[in-house]
Formats: C-alpha cells, structure tokens, sequence
C-alpha cells in the first residue's frame, strides 16, 4: 500500500454527474471544473476511468461537458454501485480508487464506504464531490475519512499522479490548475 498516489496503480472513479442532478448541486460549476482537469490528466496519463449514473432514465447521462468517451460508463439504480452486478469488474481490487462526483451523502458515501469493506484504497477528491446541501457533504467527508477514505484535492491528485517535474506531461497538466 502506498500513502501516495501512482497513476501507474489509479483508477478515477466519476460518479453521477448527471444533467438533470447538477442543478440541485452545491457550487456545481466548481464540482464539473475540478472533475474536468481530473479527467484530461488521466486521459493524459492513461489512468483507467469508469464513470457510473444512478437511474440514468430519469436523470439523464453524464453531463456534456465531461467528455466520457472511451471510458466505462456503469448504469445503476442502488446507490453503493458496488451493490449492482457487474461493478466489480470495473474496479480492480490491486487499483487506487480516486473518487469524484455526487451525491457525496448518498452513493459518494455508499459506493466510498463499500470498497473501504472490501479492503479497497480510496482516495476522495473533496472539490470535485458535492450534495444538494453543504452540511451533507460535511457530514460525508467526516464519515468517510472516519472509514478510512483519504480526502485529497484535485492538485493533490494531479501533482502525486506526475510525481515529479520532470514528468513529460507536467507543463500540460499544470496549465489545467494554473
């Protein structure tokens, strides 16, 4: 186990950033801003990405601006995607789970506390989640942490993941966060 990340080892989990949920989403814009530059770094660093959407019938896809093509898209109606069949082959169990996305009070939470049962690695990118109300998001990342789910900030992730300046995507990657 390693207290940082690798992008060699990471696996970005984005979930349900749907059109018809965003909305209803605390500071919304920030949540899709800083999960975008998650995204084109680990398309950059061939970091493998799964993104799941809760009911997508009714709350549409994922939203247009974080461009999922390519990557494993996971229908689901339980809010711990852990819970629907054909999740955990998407998420190996050697992998970094970096998570973002929403709620982080419901299926953040859910799927989060599921794979730390599971003995998983989780890392949660606390500016790319969000919930409805500030204080869920709170009470969220509290519990999580308390499970053992490390709370990290997209530089965070970005700069572990390049691990040094010398990398040959770094310039790229920094003028995301710059």
């Amino acid at each position: 186990m390693s207290f940082t990340l690798s992008s060699a080892a990471s696996l970005l989990l984005v979930i349900d950033v749907q059109t018809r949920l965003m909305p209803a989403i605390a500071e919304a814009a920030s949540l899709i801003a800083h999960t975008d530059r998650l995204i084109r770094v680990a398309r950059m660093l061939d970091i493998a990405m799964v993104f799941t959407e809760q009911n997508p019938n009714k709350l549409g896809g994922t939203v247009p601006e974080l461009a999922v093509s390519g990557a494993a898209t996971f229908a689901k109606m339980t809010f711990d995607a852990g819970r629907t069949s054909g999740f955990e082959a998407l998420v190996p169990r050697d992998r970094q789970i970096i998570v973002a996305g929403c709620e982080a009070h419901v299926c953040v939470l859910q799927t989060v506390l599921g794979l730390r049962a599971k003995g998983q690695q989780v890392f949660v990118v606390q500016d790319a989640i969000g919930s409805r109300q500030p204080a869920s998001k709170l009470a969220a990342l509290a519990r999580m942490s308390q499970h053992g789910a490390e709370l990290i900030t997209t530089e965070m992730a970005l700069f572990e993941w390049l691990g040094s300046a010398e990398h040959p995507h770094f310039r790229e990657a920094v003028a995301l966060i710059r």
